[in-house]
């Protein structure tokens, strides 16, 4: 497992000790063309976040689990989801946090309440340094995070 994965595993670790519920996507390898230099190269494209996403916001919405979402990002492709809850459960409301480096007009216009991310946002919102878990253990954070 490299550093970069168990990074990401102990961050995950970190929200889970929170109570959050951890929804996997897919990343799926994908050959790409380069325009500029003419020339092929391997990537990765996230897959099914966004159905993932708009499918919790409405399974959550039909089980009374939420009177407010929030839902952090500048995909589009979410919109549909927040028209049709908005539309089946019109006293819910749905608000959008538009991630640092992203613009959504589009998205800013479907939602009840928006806000732009911000840096200081990030570092109010940071996990302490060790983050202890439920079976007594700790989380400690990776030293180039700090």
């Amino acid at each position: 497992m490299s550093k970069k994965t168990l990074g990401r595993g102990i961050y995950i670790r970190a929200l889970e000790s929170q109570g959050v519920k951890t929804v996997y996507g897919e990343f799926k390898r994908k050959r790409k063309h380069c325009h500029v230099c003419n020339s092929h190269f391997w990537s990765f494209e996230e897959k099914q976040t966004d159905v993932n996403i708009a499918l919790n916001l409405f399974q959550l919405a039909i089980q009374e689990r939420y009177d407010k979402a929030l839902i952090i990002s500048g995909d589009t492709d979410l919109i549909p989801a927040v028209k049709a809850v908005r539309s089946t459960f019109p006293a819910k409301q749905i608000g959008v946090v538009i991630p640092i480096g992203r613009a959504s007009e589009d998205f800013k216009n479907q939602a009840d309440f928006y806000f732009k991310m911000r840096e200081h946002h990030l570092v109010k919102s940071r996990f302490p340094n060790t983050v202890a878990l439920s079976d007594k253990s700790t989380l400690n954070c990776p030293p180039n995070w700090m």
